[in-house]
């Protein structure tokens, strides 16, 4: 395996009051590898995006720790270091209709980190690095004197994606970057993300609710409910072999192209069940991780 770009160890993200804490995010631990994409799914609500959202420190962690390149991203640093630590690491946010400042062009947008972070002084310099970003999103030079208005979704989601390769980063959280887009167009935003970690060795957290996107794009997939990550493996092992109920009710839910198919198709309903303070996230096959009490797991396994 390559090594280690990001270490989450029991990270807890809680909102409210201490008397009544509502816990977005309880005590997930996992590792992203460099050129991976790991994928985060689960329903509304159960913590994928407050998990993406607390690791880029947009949040201040409750409890736990987060390591990126084995420096804490959490601990105190010097001005110097949140600059790097922002360079290196960029999100792709969820909305590309509130992403983008109505009162900024598409070339400002993407060109506003070159500012803070003293890049490309010139403004011809500038303007050649928005070119070949726009180029890259399958845009061109012109897209960047037009304003948010003047895009559809699509091509704004992909001025997100310029504007989070902007600082040439090397580990991107995307978070749900295509379910506000049209079925036709999630496609071709997917491939680019692909393409783009292909030609420049990017690591991906992807987080989506689209399970049959997410096995497309990603090498491991998290299952996550209620702020626990119930299970964690292999894309294809999370698909042909699932182990968690709650796994096993998701991949029910999701549609099958076939006409013959989809009628066969049988929901399984997931009923929760509540585990004692034993239940942890354990190795059941290699590389294949279940949250549940070892009398729980056993009984799913079969």
């Amino acid at each position: 395996m390559s090594e280690k770009i990001l270490e989450v160890k029991n990270l807890k993200q809680y909102f409210g009051t201490s008397k009544n804490p509502i816990k977005a995010v309880d005590g997930i631990s996992f590792d992203i590898y460099e050129g991976e994409t790991l994928g985060l799914v689960g329903e509304s609500g159960c913590g994928k995006s407050t998990t993406g959202r607390s690791i880029i420190r947009l949040y201040d962690i409750t409890e736990g720790e987060v390591r990126f390149k084995g420096k804490n991203v959490h601990g105190t640093k010097s001005r110097k270091e949140m600059k790097q630590f922002n360079r290196e690491m960029q999100m792709i946010f969820q909305d590309p209709y509130a992403s983008l400042n109505p009162r900024m062009t598409a070339g400002e947008a993407i060109s506003e980190g070159f500012e803070i972070h003293g890049l490309y002084k010139s403004k011809a310099e500038r303007k050649e690095v928005v070119d070949s970003l726009l180029e890259a999103v399958g845009l061109n030079s012109e897209h960047a004197n037009r304003y948010a208005h003047e895009f559809s979704g699509g091509q704004r989601q992909r001025i997100g994606i310029a504007r989070a390769l902007s600082l040439n980063p090397s580990f991107i959280i995307a978070d749900e970057p295509i379910s506000a887009l049209d079925v036709s167009i999630q496609a071709q935003v997917v491939n680019l993300l692909k393409k783009l970690q292909y030609e420049r060795n990017l690591t991906y957290l992807f987080i989506a609710h689209d399970l049959s996107m997410v096995k497309y794009i990603s090498d491991r997939i998290a299952v996550m409910y209620m702020g626990k990550i119930v299970e964690l493996g292999r894309a294809d092992e999370i698909y042909n072999h699932p182990i968690h109920p709650y796994t096993k009710s998701l991949l029910s839910a999701v549609p099958l192209p076939d006409p013959l198919s989809e009628r066969k198709r049988k929901r399984i309903i997931y009923v929760h069940e509540e585990a004692d303070d034993s239940a942890t996230l354990q190795e059941v096959y290699p590389n294949h991780f279940v949250y549940g009490t070892s009398e729980q797991i056993d009984r799913w396994k079969v």
